[in-house]
C-alpha cells in the first residue's frame, strides 16, 4: 500500500498572503489618480494604506508573543516585532512608493503639458495610466531599499538578524 505523505500546511499570512496585502497599495492608487480625484480621497487612500500597515504590525506583534510564551524577554521580543514590521511596512508600502507615484504623476503631467497639445483631461488620464503602470516596477527595488536601510540601521540597534525579520 502507497501512503500519501502529507507536507506539513504552512500558516497563511492574511497580511501577505491573501487579497488583503493589496490594501498596502492604496495610496500608491490614490496618487496615481490625484489629477483626477478631490484630494481628500487621496488622503483617504493613505487612511486604508496605514490601517493595513498597523493591523500587520499588531498581527506580528501578537504571533511573536505567542511564539515566546513566557519566556524572559517576551515583551522586547514583541515589541521588536511590532516595531520592525511597522517600520518597514510604513517605508515600504506607504512613504516611499506613495512619494515616488506622486511624483512620477506630477512629472508626466507637467511634461505632458510642456510638450503635447493634448487636452487637460487626457494629460489627466495619461497620467494617471503614468501612475498605475509604475506601480508593479517600483515594489520589488523599494522593498529590497527598506531591507537594505534597516539592516544597516535599525536592526542593528536591536540586534535582530536577516532571517528573523518581521517584514
Amino acid at each position: 500500500m502507497d501512503q500519501i505523505q502529507e507536507k506539513p500546511s504552512k500558516e497563511v499570512d492574511i497580511y501577505r498572503d491573501t487579497w488583503v496585502r493589496f490594501l498596502g497599495y492604496a495610496n500608491e492608487v490614490g496618487e496615481a489618480f490625484r489629477a483626477l480625484v478631490p484630494v481628500s480621497a487621496v488622503w483617504a487612500t493613505y487612511a486604508v494604506a496605514t490601517v493595513y500597515v498597523s493591523a500587520d504590525a499588531v498581527d506580528k506583534g501578537k504571533k511573536a508573543a505567542v511564539e515566546h510564551g513566557d519566556n524572559p524577554g517576551k515583551t522586547t521580543k514583541v515589541a521588536v516585532a511590532v516595531v520592525d514590521t511597522f517600520v518597514w511596512q510604513a517605508l515600504a508600502s506607504v512613504a516611499i512608493p506613495g512619494f515616488t507615484i506622486n511624483r512620477v504623476c506630477a512629472a508626466s503631467l507637467y511634461l505632458l503639458g510642456r510638450t503635447t497639445r493634448l487636452p487637460l483631461s487626457v494629460r489627466k488620464w495619461t497620467t494617471t495610466a503614468i501612475g498605475l503602470s509604475t506601480i508593479p516596477f517600483i515594489i520589488h527595488p523599494i522593498d529590497r531599499g527598506v531591507d537594505f536601510l534597516l539592516d544597516s540601521s535599525l536592526r542593528k540597534v536591536y540586534g535582530q538578524s536577516a532571517g528573523e525579520r518581521h517584514d
